[in-house]
């Protein structure tokens, strides 16, 4: 049988950004490991556990670069990221989506093959469900009570009592307990750092209160779990918290760039792509990466730099002054000044290579099978990363 793996990891010696075909997905090594560092320290001062999230590169690769010894904390958003995380020894991990019906037994394999999985839940229902699933005395997934902190997406408010009704059904129906989860999507919206810190203060004092409610209720609550990478970069102070979690921090994006949590110098992922054409008298140059190179995230659109599909850099990751990827077809890029800019396009003959800056780094590594890995020292690939895809 041939190893698909063995045959994306192998490398030509001559490989490099100029000769590899394109549109191709770049990964930056040294910037992955530098944003590592750099958020690992932070919440080593904060005196919290990490959990990272893993779903941004969807690759043992690069979960690799978190933890050499490949057991984890992680946190994944599909229960076939956790089951290929599992198969590379990743056996902490939490399932940070709500929990379909349909995904118990599947969940239920998960924990009977060793893995020490977590689930979240915020319904009656979904309680129900596990509870009558552990029927049967096997092996259940530790839960986790969805927090709503800041009315972005699921869960249940602080004090809505349902939490402990919730916890109730799971404890007389023998399913582990283990905590509340919470996420501050709102801080997404924020522009430049500005009330970040604030952020990241609603999201611990909205876990706290749901824990703190469950235990005068008589639970157990073992993991007060938080994060998302801007409320993970700025929060003071996270008494009571045991644990961050954080996803796109590893690779970074223009949406970070433009929230105020990372320079543009941080974002360790772009598209290379190649110059196919010339429209002088409309202002563009054309290249072969189009949307499906980089997905049709727009994230910038509101803020009040408009970075279009892509910030446009030269081979090397260098930035040309405001010149996006203003518009995009299935497998065609336009590269233009951006409007109301003074930048001028630069001269990039037929054949030229650029690299583009994502807006979303999760949307746009999603496209992509492989990573060409750089040491951001030169032009080399010196290895290619499969990534995992589905659900």
């Amino acid at each position: 049988m041939i190893d698909q793996e063995a045959l994306v990891r192998d490398v030509s010696p001559a490989m490099s950004l100029e000769t590899c075909e394109t549109p191709a997905l770049v990964l930056d090594l040294g910037k992955v490991d530098r944003n590592i560092a750099r958020l690992r320290a932070h919440l080593a001062k904060l005196g919290v556990d990490f959990r990272p999230h893993v779903k941004t590169s969807k690759s043992l690769d690069v979960a690799r670069r978190l933890f050499p010894a490949g057991s984890g904390p992680i946190t994944v958003s599909t229960l076939a990221e956790a089951e290929y995380f599992a198969s590379g020894g990743f056996t902490d991990i939490t399932y940070a989506v709500g929990l379909g019906l349909d995904k118990i037994e599947r969940a239920r394999r998960l924990v009977d093959e060793g893995v020490r999985l977590s689930v979240l839940i915020d319904t009656v229902e979904q309680a129900q469900a596990l509870a009558t699933a552990a029927r049967d005395g096997g092996a259940m997934p530790a839960v986790l009570i969805e927090i709503d902190c800041d009315g972005h997406r699921g869960g249940l408010l602080p004090d809505d009592r349902t939490l402990v009704v919730i916890a109730d059904i799971l404890r007389q129906g023998g399913v582990p307990f283990e905590g509340v989860l919470t996420h501050a999507g709102e801080s997404y919206n924020a522009r430049g750092g500005a009330g970040l810190p604030e952020a990241a203060e609603g999201e611990r004092a909205a876990a706290v209160a749901a824990a703190e409610l469950l235990r005068a209720a008589g639970h157990g609550v073992a993991v007060v779990s938080v994060g998302s990478t801007p409320t993970a970069h700025f929060a003071r102070d996270l008494t009571g918290v045991t644990e961050v979690r954080a996803g796109v921090f590893t690779f970074f994006d223009l949406v970070m760039h433009g929230i105020g949590v990372c320079d543009a110098d941080d974002i360790a992922v772009s598209v290379l792509a190649t110059v196919i054409g010339h429209r002088p008298e409309k202002g563009w140059i054309l290249t072969d990466s189009g949307w499906m190179a980089m997905s049709r995230d727009r994230g910038t659109q509101r803020h009040p730099v408009d970075q279009g599909y892509g910030l446009v850099c030269d081979i090397d990751g260098t930035p040309f002054t405001d010149v996006i990827v203003e518009d995009a077809s299935q497998e065609h890029g336009i590269l233009k000044v951006r409007p109301g800019s003074q930048g001028v396009l630069p001269d990039l003959p037929i054949g030229s290579r650029v690299r583009i800056l994502p807006n979303h780094a999760c949307a746009t590594c999603a496209q992509h099978e492989t990573y060409n890995v750089v040491d951001g020292q030169g032009r080399e690939i010196t290895a290619r990363w499969p990534r995992m895809r589905g659900w």
